[in-house]
């Protein structure tokens, strides 16, 4: 427990007839970068509300930082940073401004040092002095990022931090994550892009309301099998494998190693079709 940044047991919500979440076990170690992945409705936003401390589970425990969050908002909401997908930024203030506010909005100490410090660490210290509606929205993207980290927080909720952003952009936000994560920040990261899931330390799917899996990317990926064609003459023989490194050697004993077998080819699911299998293709249509 004095390991885990975040302790999440049998944890419910639903709003009327729909249900949200239902008995959710979650836990994310201190210093690590943890993905939610799921479909549109799964339960992301309804979690990530939750662990903020902005809604009450009809049931269950919480523990972020060793605290419940709905009952010591105050205490929690000072450790943490939340960033939303669509950024809360004032259009007619400068970038320096907006995160000299948010960082004012949390008591910070020396807060226009600390602001100055994490627009040099996003790259933004030369637009500190332009106006929010003058910027790109990578730019847009990377002055919410600032916001967020003002006041040094010990865990931040990052939701599609990297939505709408140049693939260089993506490469450089998750630089920065995967620094702050090495200084002792705790990140959970939403995104619905699969390939970004290899830069997380465990990724937990979500779906309807449900957590299948939390696992490390390569625990993901084992459980994704393997096709094996064996050509053998002229005939071809197809067999799907649960585990490629355990079932493989019963089957080329089915064989005897015939000399006649000259090719085997083995086929493997990425990532994103291991995760993509375990959403559903179709997505879900609950509550977010």
């Amino acid at each position: 427990m004095a390991d885990q940044a975040i302790s999440v047991s049998s944890i419910s919500k639903a709003y009327g007839q729909v249900v949200a979440l239902s008995g959710v076990d979650l836990e994310v170690p201190k210093g690590s970068i943890v993905g939610l992945v799921g479909a549109n409705g799964a339960g992301k936003t309804t979690l990530i509300r939750m662990l903020v401390g902005a809604l009450r589970p009809d049931s269950g425990e919480i523990r972020v930082l060793g605290v419940d969050p709905f009952a010591h908002k105050r205490q929690v909401r000072s450790t943490i940073g939340y960033m939303p997908q669509a950024p809360v930024l004032y259009e007619d203030l400068t970038v320096l401004e907006n995160v000299t506010f948010f960082g004012r909005g949390h008591m910070s100490e020396s807060v226009e040092q600390k602001a100055r410090s994490v627009l040099e660490f996003v790259d933004l210290r030369d637009q500190a002095d332009r106006q929010i509606r003058a910027l790109s929205g990578g730019q847009r993207q990377r002055a919410s990022l600032a916001a967020t980290l003002v006041h040094e927080p010990q865990m931040l909720f990052l939701d599609e931090p990297t939505a709408g952003v140049d693939p260089e952009l993506r490469h450089t936000f998750w630089q920065r994550f995967r620094r702050l994560a090495e200084s002792g920040v705790t990140l959970v990261v939403s995104t619905h892009q699969m390939d970004e899931v290899v830069h997380c330390d465990r990724v937990a799917i979500i779906r309807s309301g449900t957590v299948l899996a939390n696992a490390t990317p390569s625990e993901l990926f084992s459980t994704g099998g393997a096709t094996v064609r064996v050509h053998r003459g002229g005939d071809v023989v197809e067999q799907a494998l649960r585990s490629l490194s355990d079932d493989l050697p019963g089957l080329l004993h089915n064989f005897g190693l015939d000399p006649r077998v000259t090719r085997i080819e083995v086929k493997e699911p990425t990532l994103e079709d291991v995760v993509l299998s375990m959403i559903g293709r179709e997505g879900d249509h609950g509550a977010k």
